[in-house]
C-alpha cells in the first residue's frame, strides 16, 4: 500500500483522539488522526509525522496523520485502515479462489471470508477437522484483522486501548472454528523489527482472556510482518 501524496510535519499535541495539531512548513495545522488508539509512546511533542491530503470535499481538516517516527528512529504506520488494505493486497497473491471483505457472520462483520479448493491444502498439516463446515471440495475461512502499533522492547502489543469490539470478534472466530471454518486472527505489525504480538492484558485483560481461549479452541494466530516507510506499508 502506497500513499499518493505525503507531507512531513512536526507533531505538537493531540487535543482529543480524533485530531492533532502539527506544524507544516512553519505553520500550525489541525489534522485528522487515523487511529483512535492512545499512541502515547508515539505521538510525543516534537516528533516527526507524515500526513496525506485525501482531497475529500467539505472536510474540516486538509490532512490525515498516517505515520510517525518513534524516538527509537523506527517509522510506525498508525493508519487504522491500512491493515485491511495490505491484507487485501496480500490475500490476492495467495491461492484462494474467493476473497470477500466485510463478511456478515453471526452478529458481526468479519474482515475477510475466503474459499480455497481442497486440493490446494497442504496435507497432512491441515486435516479434515479444520474444514468441517466445508464440503469435500471447498474449504472456508474467516479472518479478522487487527493492526498493531504498539511496541515494547521489540515485542508488539494489542490493544493499546480497551476494545470490546475486538473481544466480540474473537468470540465470533471461536464460534466459527467450532462450526468447522478455518478461523484466523491476524495481526498486521505496522512497523519493522517486530515478529510477535502479545495481548496487552494490562490495558484490556478481557482481550487477553479471549485471545487465549481462541488459541485453545484452535483459532490460528497469524503475525504479518511489514516494511514501513513514511509513504508505504506492505507485508514482507
Amino acid at each position: 500500500m502506497k500513499y499518493k501524496n505525503i507531507t512531513k510535519a512536526i507533531f505538537i499535541k493531540r487535543p482529543n483522539r480524533f485530531i492533532a495539531e502539527v506544524e507544516v512548513d512553519g505553520k500550525k495545522e489541525t489534522v485528522h488522526v487515523k487511529n483512535t488508539g492512545r499512541c502515547r509512546e508515539l505521538l510525543i511533542p516534537g516528533c516527526e509525522v507524515w500526513l496525506t491530503a485525501p482531497g475529500t470535499p467539505d472536510r474540516k481538516t486538509k490532512y490525515d496523520l498516517v505515520a510517525v517516527r518513534k524516538n527509537t528512529g523506527v517509522i510506525f504506520n498508525i493508519d487504522s485502515q491500512a491493515p485491511n488494505a495490505v491484507v487485501k493486497e496480500w490475500l490476492a497473491k495467495q491461492d484462494f479462489s474467493k476473497v470477500l471483505p466485510e463478511y456478515r457472520y453471526g452478529e458481526s462483520r468479519i474482515d475477510f471470508y475466503m474459499e480455497k479448493e481442497a486440493e490446494h491444502i497442504n496435507e497432512p498439516e491441515n486435516n479434515g477437522q479444520d474444514f468441517g463446515q466445508n464440503d469435500d471440495k471447498i474449504c472456508r475461512y474467516l479472518m479478522e484483522v487487527k493492526g498493531c502499533t504498539q511496541e515494547i522492547d521489540g515485542v508488539g502489543y494489542f490493544p493499546d486501548a480497551p476494545t470490546e469490539r475486538g473481544v466480540k470478534h474473537i468470540r465470533e472466530l471461536i464460534k466459527a472454528k467450532n462450526e468447522g471454518y478455518k478461523a484466523i486472527l491476524t495481526f498486521v505489525i505496522q512497523m519493522d523489527g517486530v515478529e510477535e504480538v502479545r495481548a496487552n492484558v494490562a490495558t484490556h485483560p478481557e482481550f487477553g482472556e479471549a485471545m487465549e481461549d481462541a488459541r485453545k479452541a484452535g483459532v490460528e494466530i497469524l503475525f504479518l510482518q511489514c516494511h514501513v516507510t513514511e509513504d508505504e506499508i506492505y507485508i514482507k
